[in-house]
């Protein structure tokens, strides 16, 4: 068996590859960058490019069996360039598979693409409902996806909530770093709701299950997420208390730090996005029954299992050579926190 993987270099990307690998599978992957090392076998072919080239997925998808779809732009991207990375890119993907007669694709989704939905747990059956560029794409961008599901292509579309685990930064290293250097960390009203996250792990077994389900069942539309989750409070205390300081969870009054934080993130000096600031005011959280019945999906780990490994492995890995904050280009590195990271000394 073949499988070709878009974003290979990413977080998901990787952990897909490493986990195909070790299931013996021989792998061709796709990204901008060099292929981690730890998928770097003589089982793994690897292709620098742009999902958006042609020329680059026709070579990988030569003889695959099946594309997992992983490549993105991120929320912190310009507008324009998460809608060409995220639709036309998905296009160029779908159209390449459709050309090399892959039978089977796994097209990575979000539950971006309900927007901020007012019904918790969210259904598969919610309608789409973006508000913002990135999540507006996803949403397109799915809809592209599911119009190339016919009798010549097993197409199944996952929808994962935040996930984490070995290899995550972005946003979550500001939490890591505020709780190893002993501070206390902010969270908007007194953190009460709950936000349903996810281990990469579970989000990996979910794909590879649908790899090999029947067609009936893997030609279907899945939302993929934690089971046990409590609230968000719950989850970033977890992390104080396992960096040993004793510092706690500093409640903000939730209007006027969302009004601030805004116009931070208007200014370009606030790393944290419009559509998160609004998603951690109310309960987020969505349905994983279909998943549970139709692919046998059973996470194995909770929101805090997911957020202390990551606290872990970025423990590890900050104990080492100091890792520079980046422009938010993807999840593996740290993102600049702008003034939030001078705001720290009050906490």
């Amino acid at each position: 068996m073949v499988i070709a993987v878009t974003g290979a270099a990413g977080m998901l990307g990787s952990a897909v590859v490493t986990r195909l690998r070790s299931d013996g599978v021989a792998v061709a992957g796709v990204d901008l960058r060099e292929p981690p090392a730890e998928v770097a076998d003589s089982g793994y072919r690897h292709l620098i490019g742009d999902v958006r080239d042609p020329s680059v997925l026709a070579a990988a998808f030569a003889g695959a069996d099946a594309v997992v779809h992983c490549a993105a732009a991120l929320p912190s991207y310009p507008a324009d360039q998460i809608r060409s990375i995220v639709v036309e890119g998905s296009r160029t993907v779908l159209d390449a598979a459709r050309s090399a007669k892959v039978p089977r694709l796994v097209y990575i989704s979000s539950t971006a693409v309900y927007g901020l939905p007012r019904q918790v747990p969210t259904p598969e059956h919610h309608p789409y409902a973006p508000v913002d560029s990135y999540s507006t794409a996803k949403a397109d961008a799915e809809r592209l996806a599911v119009s190339y599901r016919d009798d010549d292509l097993i197409l199944t579309v996952l929808r994962p909530k935040t996930f984490l685990g070995p290899g995550r930064m972005g946003l979550f290293a500001m939490l890591f770093q505020w709780a190893h250097e002993g501070r206390n960390f902010p969270v908007l009203g007194d953190g009460g709701v709950r936000i349903q996250m996810l281990h990469v792990a579970d989000l990996v077994d979910a794909v590879v299950t649908a790899l090999h389900a029947p067609a009936d069942t893997a030609n279907d539309t899945y939302n993929i997420g934690a089971a046990e989750f409590g609230t968000l409070r719950d989850d970033f205390q977890a992390v104080l208390d396992a960096a040993g300081h004793g510092k706690r969870v500093v409640a903000l009054p939730a209007r006027p730090a969302r009004a601030a934080l805004g116009l931070l993130e208007r200014t370009g000096l606030s790393p944290v996005y419009g559509r998160l600031l609004h998603k951690l005011m109310a309960d987020s959280y969505v349905d994983i029954g279909r998943a549970g019945r139709r692919l046998g999906f059973t996470p194995r780990y909770s929101n805090q299992d997911a957020v202390l490994e990551t606290f872990r492995w970025w423990r590890a890995r900050w104990s080492g050579p100091a890792v520079a904050a980046s422009n938010g280009r993807t999840s593996r590195d740290p993102w600049r926190q702008g003034v939030l990271g001078a705001a720290k000394v009050f906490f």
